[in-house]
């Protein structure tokens, strides 16, 4: 049996939270393609909640959530299957305010990860690995983040109008997909169009 990583405070206060939420489950009877024909493309941030921002319930949209974000290649994949098998029209891409992504650039990222794979920590100007006590639990750094792309954010409305165009763009999305862009302001709530 291996030992389990991580709090398990946060396992058990999971477990006990789907408890007490399939006690009451009542939502078997949705239907898999989404009530309102849409998909959101989001940041994975934990200060924003798609379906507050939206309205939405469940069975409602489809909601592909990563880092920025971003149109990656695996988030476009998901947008094509919401289109194609599900049949969502209108895709929003939602990206916000005050975002982790435009604190690092890829390089800063694929070096971080170089000196070591544990959690680095933001000194108010930029991100650094913490010196860190020599410990067998401690996995060492790698050079494979230098081919990945982390898409980054350098420009946040400029970021927002290149993914839209990148899905608009892409040879497997119909050009009668809706693609729509904002800005959510992580202070107000409020959610920003952006057009070119």
């Amino acid at each position: 049996m291996t030992e389990e990583k991580g709090n398990s405070d946060n396992l058990a206060a999971l477990l006990e939270a789907n408890k007490s939420y399939a006690d009451t489950f009542d939502l078997s009877h949705l239907p898999s393609p989404p009530a309102r024909h849409f998909a959101i493309l989001t940041c994975m941030d934990a200060r924003m909640d798609p379906a507050k921002i939206a309205g939405l319930s469940e069975g409602d949209a489809h909601v592909i959530r990563n880092a920025g974000g971003r149109a990656s290649d695996d988030a476009i994949r998901s947008l094509i299957i919401s289109h194609k098998f599900l049949g969502t029209t209108d895709w929003f891409v939602i990206q916000h305010t005050g975002c982790g992504m435009a604190t690092v650039t890829d390089a800063e990222i694929a070096q971080l990860l170089e000196e070591d794979l544990e959690t680095a920590v933001h000194n108010g100007e930029l991100w650094e690995n913490p010196q860190r006590a020599s410990s067998e639990n401690t996995k060492p750094g790698s050079d494979l983040g230098h081919s990945i792309q982390w898409h980054t954010i350098a420009d946040l409305q400029k970021s927002v109008l290149d993914d839209v165009q990148t899905i608009q763009n892409h040879p497997l999305v119909p050009s009668h997909i809706q693609v729509y862009g904002f800005i959510y302001d992580v202070k107000t709530g409020q959610l920003g169009r952006v057009s070119a």
